[in-house]
């Protein structure tokens, strides 16, 4: 789309409509997103609007950023502002969709179109967009831990027991409590924004736009995923203990062993005596 596209505000330069998710919280202390970026913006609850020359972008608090008709040269040129250094660990999840205005609101083929120029009508869609980027970052993060250690049931299964040892059956089970704990202590996130709350008129659009990224869909499977998860953890748990129980076992053995040896060496010193 070439031609400029007016709002009362702001001038879109294109109909481009990106989603960066970070990985970061950018509302924390220890955040490595540069905090003058959300002065001078406009702050609707858990999200802040900043308007530039090319469009405009949301940053939420929680760490993705959606992008309206800001170009790739500038998108990237504010990513990299937005880091206060150059970690390594920045995790960085993208999603490109596109916009334009017509008669009426209809999502169809990633293309939105929007019927007229509200700010707030595109905050109500792109609270749909950054959570079904944060729900993705969960996704990943709970499949990976399934990957990584679907072997085990599979070699309990097959041989009856676990060939680890307890200290990497710990290592394992405070992976999966960390990566569950993680999700469930911001599963609050994927719920409706507060922001509705306040603006009750828009979350019909923010419903269409969840309803079209299939958000409560991929919640429910996220939560079998965490009850995997969950089911993991449980038997590494009874493996734990199953060893620990065995190990407590050949010591009451060697014990009584010793103690037999102990006694038999006594009886035949008296026999000789």
């Amino acid at each position: 789309m070439e031609q400029v596209m007016r709002d009362n505000n702001i001038e879109f330069s294109d109909n481009k409509l990106s989603v960066y998710n970070f990985g970061d919280d950018f509302s924390s202390a220890n955040s490595n997103i540069n905090k003058r970026f959300f002065e001078g913006g406009t702050r609707y609850r858990d999200a802040v609007q900043i308007v530039v020359a090319t469009g405009e972008y949301w940053l939420f608090d929680y760490g993705v950023v959606v992008f309206w008709a800001v170009d790739k040269t500038a998108r990237q040129a504010l990513i990299s502002s937005l880091k206060k250094d150059n970690t390594t660990h920045f995790e960085q999840i993208e999603e490109h969709l596109s916009f334009t205005f017509a008669y009426e609101l209809m999502i169809k083929k990633d293309v939105i179109s929007l019927p007229d120029h509200d700010p707030l009508m595109r905050l109500a869609i792109s609270h749909a967009l950054a959570q079904s980027s944060k729900l993705m970052e969960y996704e990943v993060q709970a499949q990976n831990s399934i990957k990584n250690y679907s072997h085990i049931p599979e070699e309990l299964a097959k041989f009856g027991k676990i060939s680890i040892s307890q200290k990497e059956i710990a290592k394992i089970r405070g992976t999966l409590l960390s990566t569950k704990s993680d999700i469930i202590l911001h599963y609050g996130l994927l719920d409706t924004p507060d922001f509705f709350w306040e603006y009750p008129e828009y979350e019909a659009i923010y419903e269409r736009m969840a309803r079209y990224m299939d958000i409560r869909q991929r919640v429910d499977l996220l939560s079998k995923k965490l009850s995997t998860i969950n089911e993991l953890f449980e038997v590494l748990a009874e493996e734990q203990k199953h060893q620990h129980s065995s190990f407590l076992e050949w010591i009451i053995i060697v014990l009584i062993s010793i103690e037999i040896v102990f006694f038999l060496v006594q009886e035949f010193k008296n026999l000789m005596a």
